[in-house]
């Protein structure tokens, strides 16, 4: 390559750190525009090319917004606990805090050498006691509030990485981590009631500037069902249960109903004669995922218990059955069951010889699930499906069982980890006052360091006397700590409030300056977290609010996504399949904005696609051509007299692609559209080689078309650009320069090239001036010698004229 490399990398990396002229200072001019990548995980040692296409793109959109006036605040860290990390250590036999910080240290190094604007006096490290003694002041006032609770609950166990894992991280029936199958578990655990904001986490999606995708994954993970409950007495018994349904208008065709295998309620409704089959069927429940008893094609099966309900509507009594289809974990865990307009009841009930009776009229078949007119339904008959849910709720009212009711597909947030490279969840249990949280003075609970941190399904900090022993906070008498770890996915649902005071002492934040700094105006990361990270982050903003610790409602106000780079061989990367791109080796061949923009151009961002050598190498023969230009454009500057104020048709030419080129990379780039903003720049940088090919050369106009060039150059190409601008003779630096605005003017051009046609064949090509009209474009046509050949010895019939397009002569 040219002169461009790495020592132009550090050149200018040490002047921008020495100057300081990227230190975030909310009192500079400018709006403030809080922009945000998600932190990297430290649990390999090294960056990938999958960080850099999050990381510098992003950093190109800051840059340029900070050219346009934007007070730009970014700062960086790493999310440093959790499995990743546990895992890492636990396969090199080093300790996960060594082996995490030491990553840290490669990865920052790595950052560094991509030359972003990262505000690295603001870092945050998750696994350090001064970030997750706030982490736990966090969870202590959930607690406080009663949005964090303890509680025996069947949960996803991973045998793998013998922990729990909350829904989210469930992916297929599998853990979203290793892949193992994951089964149930009954466990005391601790939840955060993210419930409780179901409904505001889904209106408010409405507000926020996130990709459609994502939205609809928040909605239907939430899954807000708009239904009614009914209550089922339990015949002979005391027992009664609801169930929730969306068609209560079929309530007279419930032939049976269904509790799922986990519910409490099965051991007390199961009589003697069938105890033995309830209990097999339960115990092998346990080892289906909820995804396997949910599937639509797996055949159905379940257990009478031996017990029957009342319909509350007509007084039948109807079957009490078992079965793995129903969820404990949805609705009340309890289903009514229509095989006539139910496609999984009808199923059941054919399986079983269940009755099936029709209660909605319409369809020669069964079941009919469609609206209809209730038949078979007592005095209701005749109704329409809305006009009969109406009426039978009003019955149901009227008689005390049952009423409408709203249910949720979301359930509360499972956070307790047994695992030990977590935050300590600051909690102690006292055999006089119960459980006990540990005050806020005595933050953080610090994890200690000597623990047997190899996963047996057990805590590790269990098994550490000197952690788990304790006194009492309220009373001074011998407690336990609580020896679970926090899901990591706390530490990182509020680091973003963290960033801004980091170095705070006293608290989390100081309120007052997180409500002038967020929300994060700009949030940029992988689409996997669209049901986890994504939505922990709003529901913890959501709370804090609600305690009077913050004045706004969300915390990411725009989301982009960025897609996946994959292997040379279009596989996604892993080290095993040998195809990982290292970002260091081609760095330290081309420099860090070579391997930027071919990331930018080689691929659309929010999708990615699979590494070439062939391109990158292309984007360094570029940038080695931009520098020949420039270094010609130079010298024409410095050598000509020519400073000439009017422009000639060639410059009027070059002054169309700046202008039009300023216009599009402007409204590109802040679309994420990097890849045609760089075709743009290619489109410049050819319109400047044939300009220098002119034989006259106006001096004055070419140098402001090359400081134009340079400063749309420089958010995709920080170091090089600086470099250029340095050589042009300009002042430090480039990115306290304004941003450069097209001319409306420049983009109307004076002549347009037209084609002509004979008889609606397109036979030449000439240029004319705008703003003819049509009988002036007829006679510069015709008088033009090449179309004088053309028609030499026809006879003109006709002459069509299409401004700006063509001109059509038909001739015989």
């Amino acid at each position: 390559m040219g002169n461009y490399g790495t020592n132009i990398d550090e050149k200018w990396q040490k002047n921008w750190e020495e100057s300081g002229i990227y230190k975030f200072d909310e009192n500079n001019p400018g709006e403030k525009l809080y922009t945000l990548e998600m932190f990297s995980y430290p649990s390999g040692s090294k960056l990938h090319a999958g960080h850099w296409f999050n990381y510098g793109p992003v950093d190109s959109w800051a840059r340029m917004k900070r050219m346009q006036g934007f007070n730009v605040f970014q700062p960086m860290g790493f999310d440093a606990f959790g499995l990743p990390a546990e895992n890492y250590a636990i396969k090199t036999g080093i300790h996960p805090k060594d082996s995490t910080l030491k990553n840290i240290e490669t990865m920052e190094k790595q950052l560094r050498a991509m030359g972003a604007m990262f505000n690295w006096e603001n870092e945050v490290i998750t696994c350090l006691p001064d970030y997750y003694k706030w982490t736990q002041w966090v969870f202590l006032k959930l607690y406080e509030k009663g949005l964090a609770y303890r509680s025996e609950a069947p949960v996803n166990w991973c045998p793998s990485c013998n922990t729990v894992l909350a829904n989210e991280q469930v992916v297929d029936g599998t853990c979203e981590r290793c892949s193992t199958e994951v089964i149930k578990k009954n466990l005391t655990q601790w939840f955060l009631k993210i419930t409780d904001y179901a409904d505001e986490l889904l209106q408010d999606l409405d507000k926020l500037d996130w990709p459609e995708k994502t939205k609809a994954m928040q909605r239907h993970w939430i899954g807000k069902s708009k239904g009614a409950e009914a209550i089922f007495k339990v015949d002979k018994s005391s027992i009664e249960f609801k169930v929730f349904t969306t068609r209560v208008d079929t309530l007279f065709g419930v032939t049976y109903v269904v509790l799922a295998p986990e519910n409490d309620l099965v051991d007390g409704l199961t009589t003697d004669e069938y105890k033995e089959a309830v209990a097999k069927y339960k115990d092998d429940a346990k080892k289906q995922s909820d995804i396997e008893r949910q599937s639509i094609t797996r055949e159905k099966t379940g257990v009478f218990t031996g017990s029957y309900a009342i319909n509350p509507i007509n007084g039948r009594k109807v079957p009490i059955w078992v079965a793995d289809y129903v969820l404990n974990t949805y609705g009340t865990g309890a289903v009514m069951a229509v095989p006539a307009h139910d496609e999984r009841d009808f199923a059941f009930a054919t399986k079983y010889n269940l009755p099936i009776e029709r209660v909605i009229e319409g369809g020669d078949s069964l079941p009919y699930i469609e609206h209809g007119k209730m038949i078979n339904s007592s005095e209701f008959n005749g109704l329409s499906t809305n006009e009969g849910k109406e009426a039978v709720v009003k019955k149901l009212q009227s008689i005390n069982l049952g009423g409408w009711k709203v249910n949720y597909r979301l359930r509360d947030w499972l956070v307790s980890r047994q695992r030990y490279w977590g935050a300590p969840i600051p909690i102690v249990y006292c055999e006089k006052c119960g459980t006990v949280a540990v005050p806020e003075e005595n933050l953080p609970v610090e994890l200690p360091y000597d623990v047997e941190f190899s996963p047996d399904g057990k805590s590790p900090l269990s098994k550490s006397p000197e952690f788990v022993n304790t006194t009492c906070p309220k009373c001074g008498g011998p407690a336990k700590r609580e020896a679970d770890t926090l899901d990591t996915f706390v530490c990182s649902s509020w680091y973003y409030l963290r960033y801004p005071d980091n170095k705070n002492s006293e608290k989390a934040f100081d309120t007052e300056k997180i409500n002038r700094l967020l929300p994060v105006d700009m949030y940029v990361g992988g689409p996997e977290h669209a049901c986890m990270h994504l939505l922990y982050a709003r529901f913890i903003t959501k709370a804090l609010r609600d305690m009077g610790y913050l004045n706004f409602d969300e915390p990411f106000l725009s989301l982009r996504h960025q897609g996946l780079i994959l292997g040379p061989d279009g596989l996604k990367m892993s080290k095993s399949k040998g195809n990982t791109i290292s970002p260091d080796d081609y760095i330290k061949e081309f420099g860090s904005d070579v391997f930027r923009m071919y990331l930018m151009f080689g691929f659309d961002y929010s999708e990615g696609g699979a590494w070439s050598d062939d391109g990158i190498k292309s984007i360094g023969r570029f940038v080695d051509r931009i520098e020949r230009i420039l270094t010609s454009c130079r010298e024409v500057i410095n050598n000509s007299e020519n400073d000439k104020t009017s422009l000639d048709k060639a410059e009027k030419a070059l002054n169309y692609v700046r202008h039009f080129s300023i216009k599009s990379i402007s409204e590109d780039a802040s679309k994420f559209q990097f890849n045609t903003s760089i075709a743009r720049l290619m489109e410049y940088t050819n319109a400047l080689s044939k300009y220098l090919s002119e034989d006259v050369k106006n001096a004055a106009f070419l140098k402001d078309v090359i400081v134009d060039f340079i400063k749309l150059l420089a958010p995709f190409a920080p170091h090089f650009a600086e470099e250029q601008w340095n050589l042009t003779g300009m002042n430090f630096s480039i990115f306290n320069e304004k941003w450069p605005e097209f001319d409306s003017n420049a983009l109307i051009k004076d002549e347009v090239e037209i084609a002509i046609q004979v008889n609606g064949k397109v036979r030449a090509k000439i240029n004319i001036a705008t703003g003819l009209s049509d009988d002036e474009i007829k006679e510069i046509v015709l008088n033009d010698d090449e179309v004088k050949s053309l028609i030499k010895d026809k006879e003109l019939k006709k002459i069509i004229v299409v401004k700006g397009r063509l001109v059509n002569i038909v001739a015989k």
